[in-house]
């Protein structure tokens, strides 16, 4: 049963983040009649500009999150980033509000150590080696126990920030730096992982539904800096790979719980794979999906939510996404060569319509289909080449 939108029997979602994700979720969410209201620390973010209302909040301040969710005693609280108190969640939970995917998912996941931990140490899944350590002695001795090369991460961030490898000894300090100034929240650990030479790495889309699970074909990606550039689906894998993939996932969600799409990031080498992340919502590499696909990622997240059913997820075809990202830092600005962009054939475009830029900041998406993954990256590439932004 759905109800009216502004109406006392209106079906209310509120998303916790607003950004680029959250948009198009409140977009599927509109379709059905869905009340949404979105939440974000800074006023007309994505989301917003979709929903039925709003409000800007410091997500981390148990006050101000308690004063918005008892305000509009939403039937489904999604979070959609990781600056939230996760710990409140855990207790608005108790008292009969619905967190998808759960309470304890969404506090798991936003910290890096209790999802290692739950993946490595509880259901045994194959990981790099690691170490957290809260101190900059802790992080030394942590470095040298591990090895170099190594990977360090804040146990809490987001789009990569703070994320460095270890190439020699003389990039140590300067790692550690980062990784606390790219900490969001109260988190004050860093978590120092093995390097792997892995082929590639791949985001598994796991939807836990009303029916069961189900999975996305793999998806292949592009970081730079630790934040994502490019997606492509499917990712050609070996048989035995994707088999060892989804029985990670499967893992992971199950202990995980709830009902929503999962992005389940892993390593793959030949037929080997190990678990890295676990994302309880949709993933940024997966935009791909609005033109690879049957149904979007956002879709999938949505009828999840909803209990409704998720048939086959069908791939409509070699498909991909690549980042468009602004270089400067503006208050306003305007985009130059959409029409030379949509001139490519079989491509799509997504402008965010984020109320500022700054260097780096994902400001839109071009979506491309092609004979291969190869000729839809090309394109995709291409097209998101063409658009260029400038400050107004």
């Amino acid at each position: 049963m759905l109800g009216t939108p502004l109406k006392g029997s209106a079906t209310r979602l509120l998303l916790l983040g607003s950004g680029e994700l959250g948009k198009e979720v409140a977009i599927e969410a509109q379709r059905l009649g869905v009340e949404v209201i979105a939440v974000d620390r800074y006023p007309n973010a994505p989301a917003m500009q979709v929903a039925h209302r709003s409000h800007v909040i410091n997500m981390l301040d148990r006050s101000e999150l308690a004063r918005v969710i008892r305000q509009e005693r939403p039937d489904y609280i999604v979070p959609e980033i990781e600056a939230i108190d996760t710990r409140y969640l855990l207790e608005v939970e108790q008292e009969g509000f619905t967190v998808i995917p759960t309470a304890r998912a969404t506090n798991l996941t936003m910290n890096r150590e209790g999802i290692r931990r739950l993946a490595a140490e509880e259901l045994g899944l194959p990981t790099a080696a690691y170490r957290f350590a809260a101190t900059e002695e802790e992080f030394r001795a942590a470095v040298a126990a591990i090895g170099i090369p190594c990977v360090v991460k804040p146990i809490m961030s987001s789009s990569g920030k703070g994320q460095s490898v270890v190439k020699s000894e003389a990039d140590v300090e300067a790692a550690w730096n980062y990784a606390r100034q790219g900490a969001r929240g109260s988190a004050d650990r860093v978590i120092v992982e093995e390097f792997i030479p892995f082929d590639y790495e791949i985001t598994l889309l796991t939807v836990r539904h009303v029916g069961g699970t189900a999975f996305c074909p793999p998806i292949g990606h592009v970081q730079i800096h630790g934040d994502y550039h490019e997606s492509w689906q499917p990712m050609a894998m070996a048989p035995a790979a994707l088999t060892e993939a989804q029985r990670q996932a499967k893992a992971v969600t199950d202990a995980l719980g709830g009902r929503g799409i999962f992005g389940v990031e892993l390593f793959i080498k030949g037929e080997q794979v190990w678990f890295s992340e676990v994302s309880p919502r949709p993933h940024d590499t997966g935009m791909v999906t609005m033109i690879s696909q049957n149904m979007s990622e956002f879709e999938l997240h949505l009828r999840a939510i909803l209990g409704l059913p998720v048939p086959a997820v069908v791939n409509l075809g070699p498909a991909a996404s690549h980042v468009i990202q602004a270089s400067m830092e503006a208050p306003e600005v305007r985009y130059e060569g959409v029409a030379a962009a949509l001139e490519l054939p079989e491509t799509k475009l997504r402008l965010f319509g984020k109320p500022d830029a700054r260097s780096g900041r994902r400001m839109g998406v071009v979506l491309a289909l092609g004979a291969t993954t190869d000729e839809a990256r090309r394109k995709a590439e291409e097209a998101a080449h063409r658009i260029a932004i400038h400050p107004v």
